[in-house]
């Protein structure tokens, strides 16, 4: 039965329904943030017992006089049935993740594969989606709205008498208790970014807005002038692989120091340069692909506008590089869009492949071949799945399940520190191995090539730490091991000394530390000799170096 009609007279009245869901909203979907505020509450030395017991009944109040404005006949139940479907799996994110709804969450969910997608569900997601959601919807959808009858007795009753009972309790509670909320929120400012649903809401909204309702910035394009400024003084093209990581966080690495070897091929590399603990762009991969292969900083990064110009990539080419990008991440975040672009299908090989996702190693198969239909100087980007989760023992073959037990299971909440610290380890020694099979072929090409590998991964991973997992926490509030990542450079003898680079030189340089994703797109077009306008050298991590 729907309510379709102003005039429908029994059933249970509007107010009562917008009521229920209020509750619902602040009681149930709400439990994250319920959860938070008893944390910071409990924290505080002295707190009102009765700004407390305000608290259920502000919010309560709160989304009363919102649903209030949003319910109409014809539109409460259209309305409000996806809501709570939707609003349940933000609320499973949130409690179980600790993943703030954010326009970047929201980018990049949006952007996101369907077998990455895939990759998240689980059985715990699917009952609380049905407890949650699906079942309220459904006695939503069932329940038989009474409107007042007349219209004027329908905003009287069903409209204005509940809204203004709303108003005066937000009103009473804010002259008794402004200050202790004033002080609450304005500490802790991302609290907003928790409330359901209005947060997440705005958030799909900003991005619809941004994406599809916006004038389209007209494209710039960017380093026209790029030229290589020197060939080769041995006459061999230049090779720079680019490794692009994905979840790699920094506090795992053995050669930040992490007491585990998860580095156990690179580490027995001397010629090879650690940059320690690497600031991100972003937590997200929408965020920072993009942003390190433009030319903005974090500070100044503009998603639209990065889009609309230029990127690293376009003007290694427009210097006369030749370009290929391979992609076993699901894409390129429209980075590779004017370039050789090659996706890998999950199906691609039936040895590396389940028809879901790939292991890294695909990206190895035909590769010097691919390098070698290249022609004069050439950069390769190998995008790589890396440590994506949260099924982590998707990301690497049976036989390197070094660390043991390993969490093998997608709902990772559900599994002890131990499984998961594990498990995500044993993708970072997966990881490393690759990184190892792609110097190993530069090595065995240079006779053909001077040849460098730079790697870097996107971003890190939360592994229950403070609650949280996974990524793509808003920035300010993001912790370390989110916006901590390698960066690791590896360079052929030939390489060096046509660059005029002393390994030691290199070596001290990276050990000083406070490098960041902003560096990246200087330091590749000094490693390829592109001279442009838009090259800085002093955001060039290898300039100091040069003889």
């Amino acid at each position: 039965m729907t309510d379709t009609n102003a005039a429908t007279t029994g059933g249970r009245p509007l107010w009562q329904v917008i009521l229920a869901l209020a509750l619902y909203f602040t009681l149930a979907l709400n439990l994250a943030l319920a959860l938070k505020l008893w944390a910071i509450l409990d924290a505080l030395p002295t707190v009102s017992v009765g700004f407390v017991i305000s608290l259920p009944f502000f919010f309560i109040a709160a989304f009363n006089l919102i649903f209030h404005c949003l319910s109409w006949p014809g539109l409460t139940k259209p309305l409000f049935v996806p809501l709570l479907v939707v609003s349940s799996v933000v609320s499973y994110a949130m409690v179980q993740y600790g993943i703030l709804p954010d326009q970047e969450v929201i980018a990049s969910g949006m952007e996101t594969n369907s077998h990455e997608l895939g990759s998240y569900f689980s059985g715990s997601l699917v009952l609380w989606i049905v407890g949650f959601g699906v079942l309220p919807a459904l006695l939503l959808w069932r329940t038989r709205i009474g409107y007042g009858g007349s219209l004027p007795r329908f905003v009287l009753l069903n409209k204005l008498v509940p809204m203004l009972a709303s108003v005066l309790v937000i009103g009473l509670i804010a002259a008794l208790y402004y200050v202790d909320y004033a002080s609450v929120g304005r500490n802790n400012s991302y609290l907003r970014k928790m409330i359901i649903p209005t947060h997440f809401v705005y958030s799909i909204g900003k991005y619809v807005k941004h994406n599809y309702l916006s004038t389209p910035q007209p494209y710039q394009p960017l380093g026209e002038d790029a030229h290589v400024t020197a060939e080769p003084v041995d006459g061999k093209p230049r090779l720079l692989v680019l490794v692009i990581g994905e979840t790699a966080r920094a506090a795992n690495q053995q050669l930040n120091g992490y007491e585990r070897e998860t580095n156990p091929y690179t580490s027995k590399m001397p010629e090879l340069v650690y940059f320690p603990d690497v600031a991100t762009c972003g937590t997200a991969t929408a965020i920072s692909v993009p942003c390190m292969f433009s030319d903005f900083d974090r500070g100044h990064y503009d998603r639209a506008k990065a889009l609309n110009q230029d990127n690293l990539m376009d003007i290694l080419h427009h210097a006369g590089i030749d370009i290929l990008w391979r992609d076993n991440d699901g894409g390129s975040q429209k980075v590779a869009n004017h370039i050789a672009y090659e996706s890998i299908a999950a199906d691609s090989d039936p040895n590396l492949c389940d028809g879901e996702s790939c292991y890294d190693a695909v990206l190895l198969d035909g590769l010097a071949e691919k390098i070698g239909a290249l022609k004069g100087d050439r950069v390769v980007v190998l995008h790589l799945m890396g440590s994506h989760g949260p099924t982590y023992f998707k990301r690497y073959p049976p036989d390197f399940s070094h660390f043991e037990p390993a969490c093998n299971r997608a709902d990772i909440e559900n599994c002890s520190r131990e499984q998961l610290v594990n498990v995500y380890d044993n993708t970072l020694r997966y990881t490393d191995w690759m990184l190892d099979q792609v110097v190993s072929l530069l090595r065995a090409h240079e006779a053909e090539y001077d040849s460098a590998m730079l790697y870097v991964s996107d971003h890190g991973e939360s592994l229950g730490e403070d609650g949280l997992y996974l990524h793509g926490m808003p920035y300010a509030l993001a912790p370390q091991t989110q916006t901590r990542v390698p960066m690791m450079l590896w360079m052929s003898p030939a390489f060096r000394e046509d660059e005029g680079l002393a390994l030691s030189c290199v070596q001290a340089q990276a050990e000083q530390g406070g490098w960041s994703q902003d560096h990246f797109f200087h330091t590749v077009l000094g490693l390829m000799k592109v001279g442009t306008g838009v090259y800085l050298p002093d955001m060039d991590t290898l300039h100091r170096c040069r003889g």
